[in-house]
């Protein structure tokens, strides 16, 4: 099954940036994609950006346009978000996923979460 372990969060002033890592192992062609997700308290988890392991196209949610960068390493079965100009608003506990599609893990039919990181934006 596939494992995925999150890592960089932390605190960072409001226009400061993170770059958030998701190691990633047991991928199959059964999880051919890979999402960002974040989660503020007593709100939904929210879709952020996805990627394709075999073609690298990407999506992102208008709300990280522009800001946020999902990339992947195929060599180090690694993905990365990166986020840039980032506001008090960003803060929350952020996932990696895994799935089989990217409209897939759009609508939370996950096949795999990471732990989560969590990402604090101050003012």
């Amino acid at each position: 099954q596939v494992q995925l372990v999150e890592s960089g969060g932390g605190l960072v002033q409001a226009g400061g940036s993170l770059r958030l890592s998701c190691a990633v192992s047991g991928r199959s062609v059964s999880s051919d994609a890979m999402g960002w997700f974040r989660q503020a308290p007593g709100k939904e988890r929210d879709f952020l950006a996805g990627i394709t392991w075999s073609g690298g196209g990407t999506s992102y949610a208008d709300s990280v346009k522009g800001r946020f960068t999902i990339f992947r390493d195929n060599v180090k079965n690694t993905v990365y978000l990166q986020m840039n100009s980032l506001k008090p608003e960003d803060t929350a506990v952020y996932f990696c996923a895994a799935g089989s599609s990217i409209a897939t893990l759009r609508t939370l039919r996950i096949g795999s979460w990471g732990q989560g990181t969590q990402v604090t934006v101050s003012s």
